[in-house]
């Protein structure tokens, strides 16, 4: 089977969270490259081809792990936004964030989120979530081809 290599976006706007998530897919072994954005606003705009991202190549990433509590736009907008557009509406999201309020939980299943993981205090935990969220959606989920 001969699969097409697409990104990992990651939205994130703690620098050392990035660094450490980043540090994990890469430890993963992972041929997907991964994109990371710092706010809400930027991801669209990734994920929209426009603004600094308008001469990316096309193609939506294999998945998007996104925070909640991000500045300009937060990760439940952008889910919203993604849910709501034709072009992304297929794309797994799994929200990666600190937050634990049943209020952010039962609001990204309401959206359609694929997954919800709160991050790990410990950095082997996280670490290891990261890897396996990775190495699932790049790796091992199937998607429709047309897309």
């Amino acid at each position: 089977m001969n699969r097409e290599i697409r990104t990992i976006l990651l939205a994130e706007d703690s620098a050392a969270d990035a660094e450490m998530a980043i540090d994990a897919l890469r430890e993963a072994k992972l041929a997907n490259p991964v994109i990371h954005v710092e706010d809400g606003v930027e991801a669209l705009d990734y994920l929209l081809c426009r603004g600094a991202y308008a001469e990316r190549g096309k193609g939506n990433p294999v998945v998007v792990l996104l925070d909640i509590k991000m500045p300009r736009l937060d990760g439940l907008e952008v889910l919203k936004q993604m849910r709501e557009s034709e072009l992304l509406k297929r794309v797994p999201v799994v929200i990666l964030s600190s937050s634990r309020e049943e209020s952010d939980l039962v609001h990204s299943w309401n959206l359609g989120v694929n997954a919800y993981v709160v991050k790990p205090v410990d950095v082997s935990q996280f670490f290891t979530a990261v890897q396996t969220l990775g190495q699932f959606w790049a790796v091992l989920n199937e998607f429709p081809q047309q897309e």
